[in-house]
């Protein structure tokens, strides 16, 4: 079987917690940002949170489900062990209507998890223990390649593997007539990875989607416009959202906009991923650019409304209501 959106990143799943300044502080935990942690450091999180939500995630996983509750065919290739964690992301994604061609395994390292705490002003700090799900390799992805999008999470950079196996797909997607769309992910991957995000969006991204901060970081640069203008002269579309500014779609010299709206937040988690299952939901449909930014807006606005990093509305009904579709 074939699909219109194939996901490959860091299987996931979200824990999360509220906790105030004050607590981040005493833990010694950067807001806002994603940490690494090791094991050690993930139990004692863990046992500190005062409150649980347990949801299946990672970066392209939340993407990957927001499409496929959109009513497209989707599949995310991504490793989780055998243990509890592993069972209960890959039945809640197949629940969710996302194929998981690549089952619990035997391997020596746990299911990823990812302590995210939020923050009163709904602000999502994330800490987390990679585990089994950073160790993808090419031979970890099966043939499912067909004329749609394949999406790679920035997150899966942090090791040799990852970069080969996203090369290598990417060129199985282009042989296969669909085409390859990237995340940078955070901008701490975009600094330890600069060179081979660069290349990567050179030789083998048809889009790019990104913060201003990572793109900012990616190109070295204070000007945004020229650093989405620099990533475009490579890229055929590159996506940029601005944290409650108007979000920035570069098609060439050509620019579309896309006006935010003003939603307090509950919690922050997932806003980028489901706007870049708005935006590529929009795309694969035949949505013109403007058109696929508004719908990634509104997934974006919908999921910071309450916890957790997946929409709980029916978003095509909402498209549907606001003309999109």
């Amino acid at each position: 079987m074939t699909y219109d959106v194939i996901g490959i990143g860091n299987a996931v799943v979200d824990v999360i917690s509220h906790g105030s300044d004050t607590f981040l502080d005493q833990m010694g935990i950067t807001k806002g940002i994603m940490q690494l942690i090791e094991r050690d450091r993930a139990e004692l999180l863990y046992a500190a949170m005062s409150d649980r939500t347990e949801a299946p995630g990672g970066s392209v996983g939340n993407t990957i489900a927001g499409i496929g509750e959109l009513g497209l065919q989707t599949a995310f290739i991504g490793k989780v062990k055998d243990d509890a964690l592993g069972q209960f992301y890959a039945d809640a994604l197949e629940k969710a209507g996302t194929a998981f061609p690549f089952p619990p395994q035997d391997v020596d390292l746990p299911t990823s998890r990812s302590m995210i705490f939020v923050s009163p002003d709904g602000e999502r700090s994330m800490n987390t223990y990679l585990g089994a799900g950073a160790d993808i390799s090419s031979a970890d992805v099966p043939d499912v390649f067909g004329p749609g999008l394949l999406l790679l999470e920035g997150y899966l950079f942090d090791k040799d593997e990852g970069k080969t196996a996203f090369s290598e797909a990417a060129s199985k997607m282009k042989a296969a007539g669909g085409r390859s769309v990237i995340t940078i992910s955070d901008p701490f991957c975009a600094e330890r990875h600069r060179a081979d995000f660069k290349r990567l969006i050179d030789n083998d991204m048809d889009i790019a989607i990104g913060n201003a901060e990572e793109w900012l970081t990616l190109y070295e640069t204070d000007d945004l416009d020229a650093a989405v203008r620099k990533a475009a002269e490579v890229c055929e579309v590159v996506a940029c959202t601005r944290s409650g500014d108007s979000v920035w779609i570069q098609n060439g010299s050509q620019r579309f906009t896309a006006e935010v709206q003003t939603v307090t937040p509950v919690d922050a988690t997932g806003a980028g991923d489901q706007f870049a299952a708005g935006f590529l939901y929009g795309i694969q449909t035949g949505a013109a650019l403007d058109v696929a930014a508004q719908m990634g807006v509104m997934c974006a606005a919908e999921v910071i409304g309450h916890i957790g990093p997946r929409p709980e509305a029916n978003m095509l009904r909402a498209f549907k209501e606001a003309g999109l579709v």
